[in-house]
């Protein structure tokens, strides 16, 4: 069974509320039908309620179950103006921006699952990431221990011999240009959280650099050392290790002559790239040169999961995106 399959089926056993601020996107709409007919969340669509029942006459999609808020119009609005005046007055926030924001369903939609209306969030349809992410960020937070937003990717290879039955994670590729150390570590964490969570994996993590084991000196070799060191200490529980090479990662007989004795070498499961640059480009090599299926970009770091579309996205997308929500929500 495809991954994506065994997360749709996680979803429908314990039904979560995903909140979807883009509420009256054509899209967005249409994918809720089939959310629906899955029996997939619980859904809640946030705008204006006459352009969402517009938009669904036109695509002829019934709201039978679906939740309308209109931020404007919610019994809550007032409370969550408030509420967020004090949690950003520090920060400049005057009650008339306070009010301005609340009327931005994406910061609506956080308040809401911050107040436990919602479970997850995803949006993106028609809004750019840093859009997206901003309400988690002064709104929902981190979760504990994390530093970090980061993202990852979980990888299908046709090539079995790779990761756990050629299924990998790849982070971060989407979000940080050129993590700190601590970060990294973060990062590690988050992405071992999403193997588990996402794909039943027990995750082996290796901290990528172009050195192994000192073979090379350099600051940015340096950087990803420091930041294994630091996932030790944060999580200790962690199979993980560091810095190693990509063929040292994942070829068994290299990980043994290289590195020997590694609980990771050759075996890795979750790759950590030292910055943005190397993880974009090891996603998508690995993509079309090895036909990899590439599932995401996840989200990942938020106290509530709260995931980012692409604006290209279809609406088999969001569905998709939806689930995966759904089932780190689960997960929590």
């Amino acid at each position: 069974m495809a991954l994506m399959d065994t997360i749709r089926l996680k979803a429908k056993m314990q039904k979560k509320r995903i909140l979807l601020p883009e509420g009256s996107e054509e899209r967005t709409v249409q994918a809720v039908a089939l959310i629906q007919a899955q029996g997939i969340a619980e859904v809640t669509l946030l705008g204006n309620t006459d352009e969402i029942l517009a938009t669904a006459q036109k695509f002829n999609v019934s709201l039978d179950g679906v939740s309308l808020v209109d931020p404007e119009k919610d019994a809550d609005y007032a409370a969550y103006v408030d509420a967020y005046y004090e949690m950003r007055k520090a920060k400049g926030v005057t009650p008339e921006i306070a009010a301005k924001t609340m009327k931005d369903t994406k910061f609506f939609a956080a308040m809401m699952i911050l107040n436990g209306r919602g479970d997850g969030m995803v949006a993106g349809a028609i809004s750019t990431t840093g859009d997206t992410l901003r309400p988690g960020l002064q709104i929902i937070k981190m979760a504990k221990g994390i530093s970090v937003v980061s993202s990852c990717f979980i990888m299908e290879l046709p090539n079995k011999a790779y990761g756990d039955d050629g299924m990998m994670v790849f982070g971060d590729c989407a979000v940080n240009p050129n993590p700190t150390a601590e970060q990294l570590a973060a990062i590690a964490v988050s992405s071992a959280q999403t193997a588990k969570c996402l794909c039943g994996m027990e995750p082996r993590v290796a901290m990528l650099s172009f050195s192994t084991k000192g073979s090379a000196k350099h600051e940015l070799v340096d950087k990803v050392v420091e930041a294994t060191r630091v996932l030790h200490e944060i999580a200790p529980e962690l199979i993980a290790d560091g810095e190693l090479q990509a063929d040292a990662a994942l070829v068994s007989k290299v990980g043994q002559l290289k590195c020997p004795g590694s609980p990771v070498a050759g075996k890795a499961n979750v790759l950590i790239f030292p910055d943005l640059q190397a993880g974009n480009i090891g996603y998508k090599l690995v993509q079309r040169l090895a036909g990899a299926e590439a599932i995401g970009p996840i989200c990942q770091g938020f106290r509530y999961p709260i995931n980012d579309l692409s604006r290209g996205c279809s609406v088999e997308d969001i569905v998709s995106v939806v689930a995966i929500t759904a089932v780190q929500a689960q997960n929590l």
